[in-house]
């Protein structure tokens, strides 16, 4: 709240705020208010770890080393040696203990960007050091970054869900209708960087969970329903496909995007 007072004085917002953050939450079944922070997936949690770690970028300004980025509490330090990473980690774990905060353990790193080393995960993207293949090629190489491991075992999950045996009772247009809204909202945000091979592969699953839907709903085989919906329907029953729409960075030149989405590329 003192954050927030730095820059807002009207007492009926500042009320409001605070009645927010004394809320609690909902888990399992009873009402649990902690003594500080902000409910994790409250309508305005974000924008205060974002009012409350304005605090953190102003004192990296002045006192930190390397590039900061930050969205909301995810962060990467970018650094050009070992020596100034370990600097970084530092600052950094000093300067979050001034806000009452600390790092978690299990995602702390320090990640050497090189070719054939490890890479990072920021945002649902992993990214990684490449040298592109082919003699006339071989020369370039560039920071690659596709969908991480956890990202796409989500989308999976999630198109599990939608063709879940419990809604057998829907139809198959409604199916459709869902799992081409998942689809349309994931490969937008992924679509910017080297997802080519995943785009086909949630795509397929796709088309397999579908055709196991279909296959439940008339009582036969996997079979029977991947030939209803890859031959006997002329468009897939009207699933769309992520194929052809990654918009891929190109070494050394500018973006450039593409008009054409997923939902686009299918009307």
């Amino acid at each position: 709240m003192s954050a927030v007072e730095e820059r807002i004085s009207d007492r009926h917002v500042l009320k409001l705020l605070r009645a927010m953050l004394r809320a609690g939450a909902m888990q399992d079944g009873a009402v649990r208010r902690e003594v500080a922070g902000t409910p994790q997936g409250g309508v305005i949690s974000s924008v205060l770890c974002n009012v409350y770690l304005h605090r953190l970028d102003r004192c990296w300004a002045e006192r930190g080393c390397g590039e900061l980025v930050r969205y909301a509490d995810d962060l990467v330090v970018l650094c050009r040696t070992r020596r100034e990473a370990e600097a970084a980690l530092a600052a950094l774990r000093s300067v979050l203990a001034e806000l009452g905060l600390e790092l978690k353990q299990a995602k702390t790193r320090i990640v050497h960007l090189r070719e054939g080393g490890e890479g990072l995960d920021f945002l649902g993207f992993h990214h990684r050091h490449v040298r592109m293949t082919g003699p006339r090629r071989r020369h370039i190489h560039f920071l690659a970054r596709w969908p991480s491991r956890e990202a796409m075992g989500r989308a999976r999950e999630r198109i599990r869900e939608i063709t879940d045996r419990k809604r057998l009772r829907l139809p198959v247009e409604a199916i459709v209708q869902d799992l081409n809204r998942f689809l349309r909202g994931w490969g937008r945000y992924f679509r910017y960087g080297n997802s080519t091979w995943h785009f086909t592969r949630i795509s397929n699953y796709a088309v397999q969970r579908l055709a196991l839907f279909v296959a439940k709903r008339h009582k036969r085989t996997r079979g029977y329903g991947l030939s209803v919906v890859v031959y006997m329907s002329p468009n897939r029953m009207g699933l769309i496909t992520l194929e052809g729409t990654v918009t891929a960075p190109r070494a050394f030149k500018p973006w450039r995007d593409k008009p054409n989405t997923a939902g686009e590329r299918r009307r």
